[in-house]
């Protein structure tokens, strides 16, 4: 029988697109997050006569959509928010178009591999009351088949020799 893991052990980090090279931001802080892995998810009836009675369907679509929620936080070096959060707020989430797709990537700590999207990214609700800590939330919906990718890539350069 396996074991389950820790929802606290999950990683989340987005790609900076405000550089040519390639930096993933991690997202701090975070509290809770939920993935719908069936969001905008259609289907096409296909019941006819020969079903006899049974309801029958193909999917149509895929998607996707991951919820983060955690507290706002700022950077005990710099007195900013963290660089994650910051980008979803102040970069990403003000793009529009074309320019509002970017990439987000998610594994558990015990997992080898990344799950990465491309993305749309809807910052969502700050709240807080007297004896709260400010929250911070967003929400990214999958554009597309995800793809995944190695946490350490192998090295081919030494296999080529």
């Amino acid at each position: 029988m396996g074991r389950p893991i820790d929802a606290r052990g999950w990683l989340f980090e987005v790609r900076d697109q405000s550089t040519y090279v390639e930096r993933w931001l991690p997202i701090e802080n975070l509290t809770s997050w939920t993935q719908n892995a069936s969001e905008n998810e259609e289907t096409a009836d296909t019941t006819s006569f020969d079903s006899a009675g049974w309801y029958e369907q193909d999917v149509m679509q895929r998607g996707g959509q991951i919820e983060l929620e955690g507290q706002y936080a700022l950077d005990s070096a710099t007195g900013r928010q963290v660089v994650g959060q910051a980008y979803v707020d102040q970069y990403w989430g003000q793009r529009l178009g074309i320019d509002s797709r970017n990439e987000i990537r998610y594994r558990h700590n015990t997992q080898n591999t990344w799950v990465i999207w491309d993305a749309t990214v809807t910052p969502d609700e700050q709240e807080g009351e007297v004896n709260d800590k400010t929250s911070w939330s967003a929400t990214f919906t999958q554009c597309g088949r995800p793809r995944y990718e190695s946490v350490f890539p192998i090295c081919m350069e030494r296999d080529a020799a």
